[in-house]
């Protein structure tokens, strides 16, 4: 007698069992995993595994296959990990932040020509969504100082038909949230962090993830920690919403009401003004789960680490006033150094940042900034019929801080030999600018 565990077919004991895991992985698929997770060359790699293959053919023989590949325990002690470090009760694992995204946003109920307020600069996914649906961009211009949006240019650019703001932690930096609150509370506005680059930032004691209504973290392979190159965790201060994020993250499904002869039903999920249809499946797997939770348990360490590396270069930064250094720690503020904001005053500097930039790419520092303004994608002034050119009238300091001032940097799986040499880049290519060279 044994006991299947897939839940459509978890009919208790039986003595022909309807198995979750349609195909097993065996011995030879563990050592390709093995081989792509710990790569190498030459003799001595070979050699060790070898020693490894032997190793798990004794495995093989006395083991026996997980019953499950997705959307169980691991899952499930993801959450919990996740829950416990944010101090939340609503932590659902889902495909990407992006996903995470969608269903914050289903649930405000967006139609056609509602407006949604986000940042001038970020990533495509964050306003990818209402976009596709017909809603109005309305960009908001960022502080000069953490590239993220500025609540007094958000409080200029609510209307009626304002149903959204979606404040971005840029680089892990949090934003200002106090005002972003209370002009979502005064106007009825739901609020959507993009935390994607903030898991373990905090705002005057509160984790980033537990101060708008909504807020979805990334875990894809560039962020500060991964679920084996993708995933994302979304979480919600709406009381007693976390089932619905649940269902909302696997088309529906409900089982407090099934269908005649039926296993579950297919329920609406419930909107701020009236249910929505769950309509995609961004369901993860118990390897990703597997994998968030062994990376949120040294999360702390390893924004140590990147504070540490960012700590280092405003000490050597320090010697040149045309360079404005990264904003640290403060009483309030706690972020997870994603990137290194490196910022120049164009004048002292004797250059703009396109000059600095050219100059570290020919010494081999890589840097890149994140992002470029969204008005200016082809996708959105042909969608919205906008003109680039007069939206960026309304977002001048963006204009200013990504053509002349700022790039970034990173700040991780670098040694100290690595760290030397991009401060010393950066001080020498400035030299040159200041000189006119």
């Amino acid at each position: 007698m044994g006991k299947t565990t897939d839940f459509r077919y978890n009919t208790g004991a039986t003595k022909v069992p309807w198995a979750a895991v349609g195909e097993n992985y065996n011995a030879e698929d563990l050592m390709a995993v093995i081989r792509f997770l710990m790569q190498g060359e030459g003799k001595e790699y070979e050699d060790a595994i070898e020693a490894v293959w032997k190793q798990v053919q004794k495995l093989d023989a006395v083991a026996t296959p997980p019953g499950k590949l997705s959307l169980a325990k691991n899952v499930e002690a993801a959450e919990a990990a996740s829950n416990e470090y944010l101090k939340t009760d609503s932590s659902t694992f889902v495909t990407n932040a992006t996903a995470g995204f969608e269903i914050a946003y289903k649930y405000a109920n967006l139609k056609e020509g509602d407006e949604v307020i986000v940042p001038a600069i970020t990533f495509v996914a964050t306003m990818a969504y209402p976009l596709s649906i017909g809603c109005k961009l309305v960009f908001a211009d960022v502080d000069p100082r953490t590239l993220n949006m500025d609540p007094a240019d958000v409080a200029k650019k609510i209307t009626p038909k304002t149903k959204m703001i979606v404040p971005v932690h840029l680089a892990g930096y949090p934003v200002d949230m106090d005002p972003i609150m209370e002009l979502a509370k005064k106007h009825d506005i739901v609020v959507l962090e993009d935390a994607a680059h903030a898991f373990g930032a905090m705002y005057k004691g509160k984790m980033i993830g537990t101060i708008g209504d909504f807020a979805s973290f990334s875990f894809h392979e560039v962020k500060n920690i991964t679920s084996f190159g993708e995933g994302g965790i979304v979480t919600t201060t709406i009381p007693g919403y976390d089932g619905e994020l649940k269902r909302a993250r696997f088309l529906g499904l409900d089982f407090t009401c099934p269908i005649k002869d039926w296993l579950y039903n297919i329920t609406p999920i419930q909107g701020k003004y009236g249910p929505f249809v769950a309509s995609n499946n961004s369901s993860t797997t118990e390897i990703q789960g597997l994998g968030l939770a062994r990376q949120i348990a040294r999360n702390e360490k390893i924004i140590a680490e990147r504070r540490a590396a960012a700590e280092y270069l405003n000490r050597r930064l320090a010697v040149c006033d045309a360079i404005i250094p990264c904003k640290l720690d403060d009483a309030d503020i706690k972020p997870t150094y994603h990137m290194y904001l490196l910022q120049i005053d164009p004048a002292k500097a004797g250059g703009t940042i396109q000059q600095l930039k050219k100059k570290l790419e020919e010494k081999g520092v890589t840097n890149i900034p994140h992002f470029g303004p969204l008005y200016r994608f082809n996708v959105v002034h042909t969608i919205l019929g906008i003109d680039p050119d007069e939206v960026a009238k309304t977002c001048p300091v963006c204009e200013e801080v990504f053509y002349k001032r700022f790039t970034h940097l990173p700040l991780y799986g670098l040694d100290e030999e690595q760290l030397i040499y991009m401060a010393d880049a950066i001080l020498e290519s400035v030299a040159e600018m200041q000189a006119g060279k």
